[in-house]
């Protein structure tokens, strides 16, 4: 199975990936036991996080440690007086410098404090009951939920063995399909789809359907971005976020990208759903529109983080690769895939004796844990930790449940609504 996925997730090896998952659920009472038992740190601390220790690497949620560039520092620090007025001007003024940078009219890009909100609504506006939604495996998780919360049947579609999204399957996938799920890097693989197989994909859907295409992490990669199909007024709809390569993620920054039809669909759903997200830029601070803007405007600021992400990133892979260690090929994003031969939480919890918190594990890849590309210095301890917990001695299952364990943490606000 590693060396089927060092190429990429046949369909043949996902079936078996399954099926070591169901395995490891009925043989393993205790590991089981465990998922339910452990809800979280906030469940024991009256829905507070326990601390992490403070020479904590915490290199699991996609988040950048550089964080917000200089000059978006100094536009937040500018901007700090005005906050006692309400002052849509400044998201306003995002909008319009995201929208020169690809050709937007107006009407055609929308600021929301995140991209998680969108990116769910953008879901909700064409699934449904009849209406399926067609996502690939493994996903980014907000795909399948969002399903579920609107009662669409969700179809799986492996990757391809170059971990690109199976467009032509995915179409084959089904006759009534609402809305076909683009992560592009995928989440949690971090590999890429071909911009080719996207434009397919628009030309090939079925009518009626629509394609979301989710940039959450384009800017890691130096292939071609989606937008210019929605300037070229196609059923497109792309969500880019401020909380990656800008390092914005506490601040809550994100784009929702289609023609004003599209744009109209989600103001619809967000009223339906009672959505917190229902007015848009309403809910973006000031703080964050000025430091958006300031980051779209820098335009040396994504080629030199890219730069410093990839040197990382293939640091990392030339040291898995001397030392054997498997992982899944072909990341373009700020994570990646790796292989610890045992379950990943087992293996999360023995990183974490080293003070070293990586991502979670995806069911269709129960032995595979998302690892997130922090510092040179952080990667260094992770390279340490990773060896001594590979090189660890299989744990009984009592011995598992002893192990001190934070909740891996998670770019997915599984709470957004609460």
């Amino acid at each position: 199975m590693i060396d089927e996925f060092k190429a990429g997730l046949s369909r043949r090896s996902f079936m078996r990936t399954l099926g070591a998952a169901s395995v490891a659920a009925t043989t393993l009472p205790a590991f089981a036991a465990l998922q339910q038992a452990r809800t979280g740190d906030a469940a024991a601390t009256g829905g507070e996080r326990a601390p992490r220790p403070a020479d904590a690497v915490v290199i699991g949620a996609n988040e950048n440690p550089l964080g917000p560039s200089t000059l978006a520092r100094e536009a937040m620090a500018a901007t700090g007086a005005l906050g006692g007025r309400y002052n849509h001007q400044l998201t306003n003024e995002t909008v319009k410098a995201f929208s020169a940078t690809f050709g937007l009219k107006p009407g055609y890009a929308t600021f929301f404090a995140g991209s998680s909100g969108p990116l769910d609504l953008a879901l909700y506006s064409n699934i449904g009951p009849g209406k399926d939604l067609i996502v690939c495996e493994p996903a980014y998780e907000q795909g399948p939920s969002a399903g579920a919360a609107m009662n669409a049947k969700v179809l799986r579609v492996p990757l391809t063995r170059t971990g690109a999204h199976d467009v032509k399957a995915m179409v084959a996938a089904s006759p009534t399909p609402g809305t076909f799920y683009i992560c592009n890097p995928n989440n949690p693989t971090g590999t890429m789809t071909p911009k080719e197989d996207i434009v397919w994909l628009v030309k090939n859907k079925p009518a009626g359907s629509l394609v979301v295409v989710d940039e959450a992490y384009h800017h890691f990669s130096n292939d071609e971005s989606s937008i210019d199909l929605v300037a070229a007024d196609q059923e497109v709809m792309v969500l880019r976020t401020f909380s990656k390569i800008y390092g914005m993620a506490g601040l809550r920054g994100g784009l929702f990208i289609a023609k004003p039809d599209l744009q109209a669909k989600l103001a619809t759903i967000s009223s339906t759903q009672k959505s917190v997200y229902l007015n848009g830029s309403w809910t973006v601070s000031i703080m964050t529109a000025a430091a958006a803007t300031a980051s779209v405007n820098d335009k040396t600021l994504v080629p030199a983080r890219r730069k410093i992400n990839t040197d990382i990133r293939e640091n990392v892979f030339e040291w898995m690769d001397k030392n054997g260690f498997a992982y899944m090929k072909g990341s373009q994003a700020n994570f990646f895939l790796a292989d610890a031969r045992r379950p990943g939480r087992e293996f999360s919890a023995l990183m974490q004796q080293d003070h070293v918190y990586i991502g979670r594990t995806w069911a269709a890849m129960p032995t595979y844990v998302r690892v997130t590309i922090g510092t040179q210095q952080e990667m260094d301890r992770f390279k340490a930790a990773y060896k001594k917990a590979y090189e660890t001695a299989p744990l009984p299952a009592s011995a598992f449940l002893d192990l001190p364990f934070h909740e891996a943490p998670s770019e997915l606000n599984r709470h957004r609504y609460a």
